[in-house]
């Protein structure tokens, strides 16, 4: 079951790192920087160029490490989406719910995390087979809309992404977070190059998260 062997490298990675740099090459050093610092979960986002290029340099970079797993985001269809898996793309995030995305990557037994702000839309979801959410934006929400999310859907597993820093990291992980999607805070170097920053603070993000 490739599908659920996914799933559990990505909940094990605990950290998502969002890739969205304005060329193909800074997102492809970006994402390598934050893989030696330890994230190894990576998401190549559909608004960087040629993102489906980066996703296939990516997993050939990495072919041998299984620790390793690259997915899509910002896809906001089925024809985006099976580009991005025809990349090797092994998960496909999205900023909103999409029944028909939700089937396509259904079809070829991809992970698919819908983009949910309402419990309406969670359940909407799950019932189309998305086996996590992403709470997005998060930074809209309190850690505690997860406890009030499980109320009554104890089965959801929750991604919060937006706004999760290293200062507030810990807090949504302690109120049920199954893993936590990671952008601009931890991409701050990029723009002057510093990719030995983007490491640092990858190892960071990881330290925390891996605190108990």
């Amino acid at each position: 079951m490739k599908k659920v062997e996914v799933l559990t490298r990505i909940e094990k990675a605990g950290v998502v790192a969002v890739v969205r740099e304005s060329t193909s090459k800074q997102a492809f050093e970006a994402a390598k920087a934050v893989v030696k610092g330890g994230i190894k979960g990576i998401e190549v986002t559909f608004s960087v160029p040629q993102a489906d290029q980066v996703i296939t340099d990516l997993k050939k970079e990495y072919q041998n490490d299984t620790g390793v797993t690259i997915g899509a985001g910002t896809v906001l269809d089925p024809i985006t989406a099976r580009l991005a898996i025809m990349a090797g793309a092994e998960f496909i995030v999205s900023p909103s719910f999409d029944p028909t995305t939700a089937e396509l990557c259904n079809l070829y037994q991809v992970p698919y995390m819908p983009g949910c702000m309402t419990i309406t839309e969670m359940q909407q979801a799950m019932k189309s087979g998305a086996d996590v959410v992403k709470l997005f934006p998060a930074n809209h929400f309190t850690p505690q809309i997860i406890k009030a999310a499980k109320a009554p859907l104890p089965q959801v597993n929750i991604m919060p992404t937006g706004g999760i820093n290293l200062e507030n990291l810990k807090e949504w992980k302690k109120a049920g977070a199954i893993m936590v999607g990671v952008g601009g805070n931890l991409f701050k170097g990029v723009a002057k190059e510093d990719y030995d920053s983007v490491t640092k603070t990858a190892q960071e993000y990881i330290e925390v998260w891996q605190t108990n």
